[in-house]
């Protein structure tokens, strides 16, 4: 059974959607006609992690997930999940440290593929310039949340 909700973000509704695992889909803007426009109690949780994340905390543990994927893919988002708050790395950084030094592009599939956006923060990824490359949800979106993070980190 597959349950959604709208949250309202800074950035604008996303929509959150869960099965009896945890959270499988974080989609901006796309939130559909039959989404309830509150947050069903299973999804509580999740709701409660994006306030203190849009109000400048530094997340905490993260909700249940249920990320889909290959295990390539899997793997890639794992490692998402460590990039430190307010810190960026590159596509070749997550390459090197899959073992794969020269899969810079087959990581970039995967993060591109990446359903649960903020819970696995692939916004943190990188060029390997530094300049910031694709987010399925507009790059305005992605120098918003580096920026949000970047004035909320705190050493420690």
């Amino acid at each position: 059974m597959r349950i959604s909700g709208v949250y309202p973000s800074p950035l604008g509704e996303i929509l959150l959607t869960a099965d009896e695992i945890g959270l499988t889909d974080v989609r901006f803007g796309e939130t559909g006609s039959g989404a309830k426009r509150e947050i069903p109690p299973a999804l509580l949780p999740a709701a409660r992690w994006l306030d203190g994340y849009f109000a400048g905390e530094q997340p905490g543990e993260t909700p249940p997930l249920h990320p889909v994927g290959t295990p390539f893919q899997t793997r890639v988002w794992a490692l998402l999940s460590e990039i430190p708050y307010g810190k960026t790395c590159t596509y070749g950084d997550i390459a090197r440290r899959l073992g794969c030094p020269g899969a810079a592009q087959a990581v970039g599939g995967a993060v591109g593929r990446n359903k649960l956006s903020l819970f696995l923060p692939c916004h943190r990824v990188v060029g390997a310039n530094g300049s910031l490359t694709g987010y399925a949800w507009g790059l305005w979106r992605k120098e918003w949340l580096l920026k949000l993070e970047r004035e909320n980190r705190r050493e420690g």
